[in-house]
C-alpha cells in the first residue's frame, strides 16, 4: 500500500494522517488490485460553513479513480471521499469479473 498525503497551505496533522491511512487500508484490503493513493487536504477560505476539502486519487490498472468532498471537518471529508471511491471501485470490480 503506497499512500502519499499532501497538505496544501495548511499544517500537517499526524492524527489526520493515521486516520486517513486506517480508512484507506480497509479499502486496499477489500480491493487487491489497488496500487496506491494520493491524498490532498486543503482549505477553502471563502466557505464559512464547510471548506475542509479532501481529494483522493487511486492508482489501479486502467484509468485512475478520483473523488473529492468538501465538509466542515477533515475526518468527515475523508469518510465521504472514501465512500464515493468505494462506489466507483464496485463498478470497476464488476468489469474485472467479466474478463
Amino acid at each position: 500500500m503506497n499512500v502519499n498525503i499532501r497538505y496544501v497551505n495548511i499544517d500537517v496533522s499526524e492524527t489526520l494522517n493515521t486516520f486517513t491511512e486506517e480508512k484507506l487500508e480497509k479499502l486496499f484490503n477489500r480491493y487487491e488490485f489497488l496500487i496506491g493513493a494520493t491524498v490532498r487536504f486543503k482549505q477553502d477560505e471563502k466557505s464559512h460553513t464547510k471548506g475542509k476539502i479532501c481529494d483522493i486519487e487511486l492508482s489501479l490498472p486502467g484509468p485512475r479513480i478520483f473523488a473529492t468532498s468538501n465538509e466542515a471537518q477533515y475526518e468527515v471529508a475523508v469518510r465521504e471521499t472514501i465512500s464515493d471511491l468505494e462506489k466507483q471501485l464496485k463498478k470497476r470490480k464488476e468489469v474485472y469479473k467479466t474478463h
